[in-house]
């Protein structure tokens, strides 16, 4: 049994605070290999921003948990050695047992989420209740964020066609029966790269493709009732267009390729919503670097050769998230 205290983490219960008082959202970025954690690490030190590396349960599937939790301790060293020691997260993203938040816990992640929004209320509040009791009463507390409302789309092991939208009067019950320290809400993202049906959007006069707008509504209802919680939006990638082009000109198909625009994002920032979850946008950075390199220089096979440029595509995307949509540059 592992403490994150032992790693050097971080929960969320401070650093969210912070948040919601400057007016700024915390980066939470999934990772699966070392590439993505060099480039998080290196952004978030270079911009003095603190962090949550998110794995999901595919991730813990793919990259084995024993190294996982290994490399978020090589995190915490990395980021010390590059000069600058940021509080640093590790976060079960959409844990949907409550054995697999049990068995993070002991493997030293200081935050988990059990997503029982497809249960029933009830039972999502008995379920959310119970990783609490079981996270809370550790001798390191470790953080917990639960979830009202269904994000549609897929990605990972999280799939949902039809979303609903979080209904502001359920939040101040569940927030008072579960204990929980961060509630994840929906009011339009999505998961994914195809965050919207053409049908739901408008085209530009370029013929991109226009998301309906996010509910501000809801997100100020939710804020009038459980002033200063803190607030956490998934599926809130921007999906950039400059690489959807690149991953198609080399190869790709990304057909109806759409995301949250990061105007939206920076709004909800300034708001309660203190962590916002970017998944997509480093998967799309990282294959359109990888294309074109494979592409432009077809005899090369050292990988080190295209992760690399893919690494380091990836820490500029991260860079500008900080700075420009956050606005946690500067809060490490």
């Amino acid at each position: 049994m592992t403490s994150y205290k032992d790693l050097g983490l971080s929960n969320t219960v401070d650093l969210f605070a912070k948040a919601v008082a400057g007016g700024y959202a915390l980066p939470a970025y999934n990772f699966n290999n070392m590439e993505q954690m060099q480039a998080i690490i290196q952004a978030c030190v270079e911009t003095r921003s603190p962090v949550i590396l998110q794995v999901s349960s595919g991730a813990r599937k793919y990259a084995n948990s024993t190294l996982l939790r290994n490399m978020a301790k090589g995190a915490v060293e990395y980021a010390k050695e590059l000069g600058y020691p940021i509080p640093i997260v590790l976060h079960l993203d959409h844990g949907d047992s409550y054995e697999l938040c049990v068995d993070c816990i002991e493997n030293g992640f200081s935050s988990v989420m059990i997503d029982g929004s497809h249960l029933p209320y009830d039972e999502n509040v008995a379920l959310t209740r119970k990783v609490c009791d079981y996270a809370h009463s550790r001798k390191d507390y470790v953080s917990v964020e639960g979830e009202l409302g269904v994000l549609a789309g897929v990605e990972d092991d999280v799939s949902a066609e039809h979303s609903h939208y979080t209904r502001p009067e359920e939040v101040e019950d569940f927030v008072k029966k579960t204990g929980v320290d961060s509630l994840a809400i929906s009011i339009g993202t999505s998961h994914g790269r195809a965050k919207f049906k053409p049908e739901q959007c408008t085209r530009n006069a370029e013929g991109v493709l226009i998301p309906p707008p996010l509910r501000f509504d809801i997100l100020g209802e939710i804020e009038r009732r459980i002033p200063g919680f803190p607030i956490v939006l998934h599926g809130s990638s921007s999906v950039p267009m400059e690489y959807v082009r690149m991953i198609e000109q080399f190869g790709g198909r990304l057909k109806d390729s759409v995301g949250i625009p990061e105007e939206q994002l920076r709004r909800a920032a300034r708001s309660a919503v203190c962590k916002i979850n970017i998944d997509s946008d480093g998967r799309l950075a990282m294959t359109a670097l990888i294309r074109k390199t494979l592409a432009e220089k077809p005899e090369e096979f050292d990988p080190r050769k295209y992760l690399g440029p893919a690494r380091d595509e990836l820490k500029k995307l991260y860079m500008h998230k900080n700075v420009e949509v956050l606005g946690s540059a500067g809060k490490a």
